[in-house]
């Protein structure tokens, strides 16, 4: 059986399991899924702990102690070393375990603790600022490269870009306009690239960190599956050939957000992001089309991410209750009681049937109080 058919296999938790199995499956599928920014396929050793950890037979502590045992093997380390396998099972197993615990602060502190965490022991100088400049060929620029942070500046422009996104009050700014804030900064830190390997999955972890204190899982297949799309996105909203009239546009990258967070169906195809596909033209009308749907007919456009947080679990299970509401969100109960309240109070959320079946109702057409 193929890898990618193997693969496959967790998906099926995804629909089927038990709530707490389809967690582990979104972790563990983020997480393998997360190894194509560096072109790695994990292996179907660890395929086959990732079902048994998902299946509840094995902890996660005990996925990593086996790959520990597995790669004891002379034979199997060195060619697993040689293709990239061992990096890729090593860096899913740790996405997972990041993935599943609830400790994160805002700070680049955490963003040096994600590297050092993912890539110790696989990496040199994990969890430590590249001390060169770099560039990196990119295929979707023709073989250019993006300027990257200088070597002698990057804790200082961390600093700076953290300070910054600490300052947005993201309680008087709409869903919409939240996500096209988170994806600027994200741009901007990716941009920095504090750490010489390892950079995007560093942040892509953070980012989907970041997004669950908001009270949003982005959605099963984003990173799992288009997380070479994600790369190239950011890519795109860092470079800029005045000459050729190519300017930076962040509208990839807004492409994949709204999929990601609120399930917008996009084109994230790889080579929709080259700056020279043919129906460039055509793919930004097309993704302006799908903004102003999401800014003018989406409750996103008015109401704030945690709002949105809460509306989504909402839709998705109209019988959930306040308590399964705060442990999906990992919002506390007084957050989601008082948004609830205000959702009710400006006539977007009620609640009909005996408190023990009762049933929400969204209403789309009320207009939220100012």
């Amino acid at each position: 059986m193929a890898f990618e058919d193997k693969y496959k296999e967790l998906e099926q938790y995804l629909t089927a399991g038990e709530p707490a199995e389809q967690e582990r499956a979104r972790n563990w599928s983020i997480a393998i899924g997360l190894q194509d920014v560096d072109q790695l396929k994990p292996s179907e050793f660890l395929l086959q702990q990732a079902k048994a950890n998902i299946e509840g037979r094995i902890s996660s502590e005990e996925v990593g102690r086996r790959i520990e045992e597995y790669y004891q093997q002379k034979s199997v380390r060195e060619k697993a070393e040689a293709d990239g396998t061992l990096e890729a099972d090593k860096v899913s197993d740790r996405i997972n375990l990041l993935l599943a615990e609830k400790a994160f602060t805002f700070s680049p502190a955490e963003l040096t603790r994600i590297h050092r965490f993912l890539f110790n022991g696989v990496l040199p100088k994990a969890g430590q600022y590249r001390d060169y400049n770099i560039t990196k060929n990119q295929w979707i620029l023709d073989g250019e490269s993006i300027e990257y942070g200088s070597a002698g500046s990057l804790t200082e422009l961390l600093t700076f870009d953290f300070s910054e996104e600490k300052k947005y009050n993201y309680s008087e700014h709409t869903a919409v306009e939240a996500i096209n804030h988170i994806i600027r900064f994200i741009s901007d830190i990716w941009q920095i690239h504090a750490f010489g390997e390892g950079n995007t999955r560093t942040t892509a972890v953070f980012l989907i960190k970041y997004l669950r204190s908001f009270g949003f899982d982005v959605n099963n297949e984003s990173f799992a599956n288009h997380s070479w799309f994600f790369r190239n996105a950011l890519v795109r909203s860092q470079y800029e050939n005045i000459p050729m009239g190519i300017h930076r546009t962040y509208e990839p990258l807004e492409r994949f957000m709204n999929y990601a967070v609120f399930g917008i169906p996009a084109d994230l195809r790889n080579r929709t992001l080259h700056i020279r596909w043919e129906d460039a033209k055509h793919q930004n009308k097309v993704a302006k089309r799908q903004n102003e749907v999401l800014e003018t007919s989406s409750l996103s456009a008015t109401l704030s991410l945690k709002d949105m947080a809460v509306i989504q679990q909402v839709q998705s299970n109209p019988n959930i209750s306040i308590s399964a509401i705060a442990a999906n969100t990992r919002l506390s109960k007084s957050t989601i009681d008082r948004i609830i309240r205000n959702l009710k109070e400006n006539g977007l959320l009620s609640r009909t049937g005996a408190k023990n079946n009762a049933t929400w109702i969204i209403n789309n057409s009320a207009n939220p109080v100012e």
